[in-house]
């Protein structure tokens, strides 16, 4: 079974995604919040699970997705690196040179 390990940038991307949507629903961001907690912990007996990414394949990220969210992580032996959470509808390409800056 792999161990799960948050990125705090992972945990933050969470966090802001939930907020955001807690103020017009909260409801609506708790489910969303325990669809994704539990579609990541999957990922403890299926770590291969998620799909390799269309927009980054050259880089050894796989993604799972939990509607509206993506969720991006990297495998290394039995450990799943939760790397970061974002909306479905961003450009990943973009989000990540804008992080690299």
């Amino acid at each position: 079974m792999a161990q799960i390990i948050w990125a705090d940038t992972a945990i933050t991307d969470l966090e802001n995604i939930a907020d955001y949507i807690s103020l017009s629903n909260p409801a609506a961001a708790k489910a969303l919040v325990q669809s994704l907690l539990n579609k990541i912990e999957r990922l403890e007996r299926f770590p291969l699970s998620g799909k390799i990414p269309t927009e980054i394949p050259e880089l050894e990220y796989r993604e799972i997705i939990a509607p509206p969210c993506r969720v991006f992580y990297r495998l290394a032996d039995e450990t799943v690196f939760i790397v970061h959470i974002c909306r479905e509808e961003r450009d990943l390409r973009k989000l990540l040179a804008a992080q690299l800056e």
